[in-house]
Order: C-alpha cells, then structure tokens, then sequence
C-alpha cells in the first residue's frame, strides 16, 4: 500500500461522536470526506428506538464502501446511554453480587438484540475490571465482582451473548483500573501492581475475554510505576508487552476518549492522537466536539506527512481494523 492510499484511508483509524439529538449536516460532511471508522453514540443521540435508526441510517449513508463501526456504553446500570427495557439492563454488581450469571444472559440477549436490530454493531462492553478499592467511585456498581474469576466467568457469558446476536465487543478498561481510587475522567489514577501480581488477578478476566473471541480491547487513561514511567495510552511497552504477547490478542486496540482529563499530560488533542497511535492503539476514540475531533483529525494527518508515524503501523491497524468490519459484513458472528 503506497503513502497516497494510506492518507486516504487515516479516517478509519478514528471514533467520534457528535452534539445533539441528531447528526448535524457539518459532522455528517466530514464522515463523508473522511470516511471516519467510527461513531460513537451518546445519551442524546439515543432518545428512543426510531430516532437510534434514523440516525444510524444517516450516518451509514456518508459511506462509499464498508460502514463504520457504529458504537455505544452500553454496561448497564449507570452506564446505559439506551434507557428503557429491554435496551437498559441492571449494573453488573447486581448481577455479580447475587451470582446471576443465567439472568445476566437472559438480559443482556434482549439488550443484545435491541441494540442489533436498531444498527449498533458495536457494545463498549464488558467491563472486565476486578473492584479491588471500595473507594474506586468510577468503577462503583460496573464490575461484577472482586473476585477475578467471577468477573472472568461473567465476561465469557457477556462475549457470548455479543458474537451469538451479531454484536462486537470490546474488553475494558486495560490494563485494570480496579485498584485505582481517582476517576481518569478528573486526573491521572495511579495503581501499584507489578506484572507478577497483574497475572495472577488482573489478566485473568480479559484473558478469558479474549480465548472466547472479544474483537477489541480499550485501554484506559492510568499510570501503573512499577510497568512503565509513561501512562498506559502512551506506553507502547505495556500495549505491546501485556496485549500482544501476554494476552496474545491480535485485534484492534482502542484508546479510552482522548478528552478525557487522564489523557491531559500527553499534550494537545492531535498530539494525544499520535501518541497513543505510536503506543500500539489501533482506534482513537474522541468526543463529541466536532471542531476539537476536525482540529485532531488534521494533526494526525500532518504528523503522518511529517513521517512521525511510520507507514507500517498505519498499515497494521488498518489491517486490524479490515479483519474485523470483514467479519461484521459477512455476519459469521451470529
């Protein structure tokens, strides 16, 4: 693949949102020129059934050739951009505290099937979290539990119940933010396991994840010392030491939202965007700030130009990337 049809295809190597109950006609002109990988949908794209469709409708028609991921936070509990049953299912502490692992599946199939029919190709779920620090306010009520193997068990049920009703799944927040007590939306968490002890308690629900077939893994804004002295989104040692090999995990990495104020000491947003590239993400996954996302977007792009991301990374992530729409397109997931 060539330099000129690499660029023309940098949009795919990104995910973002947008304002409002409903595309705007600027954000929808930039999907089209770009022909941007992916959208994310928010609590405010999502009012009801029909307005999911028609917005998704509108977004798929930018494209010339393969449609984009089109994802949502879809946990459950607090984190259900979708309300209402049966798109909206209970907090995975409900169903971990009470070893419901045969209502989660009952649940979370009718959530499934919801977010299938109406367009969602993609859930930003499980949570594969282990909730270690009570005082973790972030991850409060989203993990299934303390005990590794009980979050592993209903992780395999959730990737299950995705691929079984057409959807991809993504494994987060890598490399486990369970620890932590401050909130990567607010600041930088800090958690002090070493990769002795990350094997033996972290690893064990994503590793699960991924020998049941998850498609994606989403890291998260956080700094582990006794890893690396550079935050995970920018670590290339820990995407490629701890997914790649530990993990043997050969699908897309995504970035948790660059936005984010975790993500604040990698620089501006287009710097973030090549950071977390040059670390081993796949996806960079943005808000809903179409003139922030526009302002990264061209960043990366004259980085790209200014050779400060090599050809051959562009081209493993978008080769990633084409595995798994492949696999959407062709609908063996079902």
């Amino acid at each position: 693949m060539n330099k000129t049809a690499l660029a023309n295809k940098l949009g795919q190597l990104f995910m973002f949102g947008f304002r409002g109950n409903s595309p705007s006609d600027s954000f929808l002109d930039f999907l089209k020129e770009e022909q941007i990988g992916g959208v994310i949908l928010f609590e405010e794209n999502c009012p009801n059934y029909d307005t999911i469709k028609q917005n998704i409708a509108k977004i798929k028609s930018c494209y010339r050739t393969r449609a984009p991921f089109v994802a949502v936070d879809q946990e459950g509990g607090r984190v259900s951009r979708i309300h209402g049953i049966p798109a909206e299912i209970h907090a995975a502490s409900y169903y971990g505290s009470k070893k419901l692992i045969e209502r989660f599946v009952e649940d979370y199939t009718h959530s499934a099937v919801y977010m299938e029919s109406a367009g969602i190709s993609l859930n930003l779920a499980p949570v594969a979290d282990i909730y270690i620090n009570p005082e973790n306010n972030c991850l409060r009520d989203r993990c299934f539990s303390d005990d590794p193997k009980q979050v592993a068990a209903f992780v395999e049920k959730s990737v299950e119940v995705a691929r079984h009703n057409g959807l991809l799944c993504c494994l987060k927040h890598f490399p486990g933010l369970g620890a932590v007590t401050d909130d990567p939306h607010e600041a930088i968490p800090e958690a002090d396991y070493d990769e002795a002890t990350w094997s033996v308690r972290e690893k064990i629900p994503f590793l699960a994840g991924v020998r049941k077939g998850a498609e994606m893994i989403m890291t998260t804004h956080m700094c582990i010392p006794a890893l690396d002295d550079k935050i995970v989104t920018e670590s290339e040692k820990i995407v490629t030491s701890l997914i790649r090999k530990q993990l043997k995990f050969e699908g897309p990495v995504i970035t948790d939202s660059l936005v984010m104020k975790g993500a604040f000491e990698m620089g501006d947003l287009g710097e973030r965007a090549v950071k977390a590239f040059n670390a081993g993400h796949d996806i960079l996954l943005f808000g809903q700030e179409l003139e922030e996302n526009i302002d990264a977007f061209d960043y990366f792009a004259e980085a790209c130009l200014r050779g400060e991301v090599s050809e051959s990374r562009i081209e493993t992530a978008l080769q990633r990337i084409s595995g798994i729409k492949l696999k959407l397109d062709s609908n063996v997931l079902q």
